[in-house]
C-alpha cells in the first residue's frame, strides 16, 4: 500500500537547500544588535559621558567577543552548531535590553555591550562555519567561497542596518535612548524561532577527545594564516573604528544640527561600499595568490594616510571619502581572509581557526581608547597619529606582498 505524503522530494531538497538563510538571518539580527551602539557614541558624549570611556565601551564588546570566539568555535567542532549558535540571538536581546536601560550607567552599558559581543562572537565562529557548510553539499551545492561571501555579506549587511535604523531612531524618533535597542530585541526573537528549523551540519564524535585538546588550534600556525590572514586581520576593524568611531567624534563641532545622524551615514557609508563590495570579491580572488588581501591592504592603508588628512582638515566631504575608501578595503579584507581559512582549516578546525581570525580583528576597536588617551594624555595630534597607523598598514602590505603565491 502507498503512504501519501505532502512533502515532495524535490521540496525536501529546496528547503535543505534554503537552510543557510535562517543562520545567515541570525547573524544579521546579532551583527545589527552589535554595531546599533556605534553612531550613538556622540550621543553619549554629548550626555557628559567622558570620551575615553565612551570609547573603552566600544572595546567592552571585545571582551565578550574574543572568549566567545575562541572557545564557542572549537565547542561547536565537538558539540555542533546548533547547541551553540541557538542561544545567541537570546544573549544579544539580553544585552539590548541592558543597553535600552542604561542610558545612564556605565556599568550597565559596559555589561550589554559583553552581552552583545558574546552573541556576536558565537554568530561569527559558529554561525560563519553552520553556514558555510549549509552552503556545500550535502545540503546545497554552491560554488567554493560561497560560504565566506555569506558569512561576510551577512555580519557586514547586519552591521550597516543596525547602525544606519538607531541612528535615525535616536535622532528623530521616539525614545532616543532606548527605541533602536528594542527593535534588536524583537528582532533576535524572530531569528531564533526561524534558526530554530536549522539542521545539524555536525557529526558529534562518539569518543570526543579531552576539551583541552579540542581548544588547540594547530592550523593558528600555518605560515599562510601568520603571513596573509592575520596581517589583514589587524586593520578590517580598524579601519572601521576609525571611520564612524574617531572621525564623527572629531566632525562633531562641524554637524551639529543632527551629529547622530551623521555619525549613522558615516557608518552606512563604510558598510554599504564594503557590503557591496564583497558581491564581487570573487572576482578580484586568485586562488593560489593572495591578491585580494594586497588589494585590500592597498585601500586600507590608503583609507589611513585620507584619514590623517580628514583629521586635518575636518570636512563633510573628505569624511565620507575615507569611509568609503576604509569601507571597501574592509569588505574585501573580510572575504579574502575567510577565503585564506577555508584553504587552510581542515573539517575539524573551521571554527576555531576562524574565531582566531575574527579574536585578532576586533584588536582594531581598542584603536579608538588608545588613540583618545594619546591625545588626552599627551597631546598627540590625529592627524600624525593616523600617519603613523598609515605606516604600519603600509608594513602589513609588504609582508603580504612577499608571500603573495601560495606554496603548498
Amino acid at each position: 500500500m502507498a503512504i501519501l505524503t505532502s512533502e515532495r522530494p524535490g521540496a525536501v531538497r529546496d528547503t535543505r537547500a534554503r537552510a543557510w538563510r535562517a543562520v545567515a538571518a541570525a547573524i544579521v539580527a546579532i551583527a545589527w544588535g552589535g554595531n546599533e551602539f556605534t553612531p550613538l557614541l556622540v550621543m553619549y558624549k554629548s550626555h557628559g559621558l567622558a570620551a575615553t570611556a565612551v570609547d573603552l565601551l566600544l572595546f567592552y564588546y571585545v571582551l565578550g567577543i574574543v572568549p566567545s570566539l575562541l572557545i564557542g568555535g572549537p565547542l561547536s567542532d565537538r558539540l555542533g552548531r546548533r547547541r551553540l549558535m541557538l542561544p545567541a540571538p537570546l544573549v544579544a536581546a539580553a544585552g539590548s535590553l541592558l543597553l535600552a536601560a542604561g542610558a545612564d550607567s556605565v556599568p550597565m552599558l559596559a555589561a550589554g555591550r559583553m552581552l552583545s559581543g558574546v552573541a556576536l562572537g558565537l554568530a561569527m565562529a559558529v554561525g560563519g562555519s553552520w553556514l558555510k557548510e549549509l552552503s556545500q553539499p550535502p545540503f546545497a551545492a554552491a560554488a567554493a567561497g560561497v560560504g565566506a561571501r555569506r558569512s561576510a555579506m551577512s555580519l557586514t549587511a547586519g552591521f550597516a542596518l543596525g547602525a544606519g535604523v538607531a541612528g535615525v531612531l535616536a535622532q528623530w524618533g521616539p525614545l532616543p535612548d532606548s527605541a533602536a535597542y528594542l527593535v534588536n530585541v524583537a528582532l533576535c526573537v524572530m531569528a531564533t524561532v526561524w534558526l530554530s528549523t536549522a539542521p545539524e551540519t555536525v557529526t558529534r564524535p562518539v569518543h570526543p577527545a579531552r576539551l583541552r585538546e579540542d581548544l588547540k588550534i594547530p592550523a593558528a600556525g600555518h605560515r599562510r594564516f601568520l603571513r596573509v590572514a592575520v596581517p589583514i586581520a589587524l586593520w578590517l576593524f580598524t579601519a572601521n573604528a576609525t571611520a564612524y568611531a574617531v572621525l564623527p567624534t572629531l566632525m562633531l563641532p562641524h554637524v551639529q544640527q543632527a551629529p547622530i545622524a551623521f555619525s549613522a551615514l558615516v557608518t552606512m557609508v563604510t558598510l554599504g561600499c564594503g557590503f557591496t563590495i564583497q558581491s564581487v570579491a570573487r572576482r578580484i580572488d586568485r586562488p593560489g595568490t593572495a591578491r585580494a588581501a594586497v588589494v585590500a591592504l592597498v585601500l586600507l592603508t590608503a583609507g589611513m594616510l585620507l584619514a590623517a588628512w580628514t583629521a586635518s582638515s575636518l570636512t563633510i566631504g573628505l569624511t565620507l571619502l575615507t569611509a568609503v575608501v576604509l569601507g571597501s578595503g574592509y569588505g574585501i579584507g573580510l572575504v579574502a581572509g575567510l577565503q585564506q581559512i577555508e584553504r587552510i582549516a581542515g573539517p575539524g578546525d573551521l571554527a576555531g581557526l576562524t574565531a582566531v581570525f575574527y579574536s585578532v580583528s576586533y584588536l582594531g576597536f581598542g584603536v579608538p581608547a588608545v588613540l583618545s588617551a594619546l591625545h588626552g594624555g599627551f597631546g598627540f595630534g590625529y592627524p600624525a597619529m593616523y600617519l603613523v597607523t598609515a605606516l604600519i598598514a603600509a608594513g602589513c602590505l609588504a609582508l603580504v606582498a612577499a608571500n603573495y603565491r601560495e606554496r603548498l
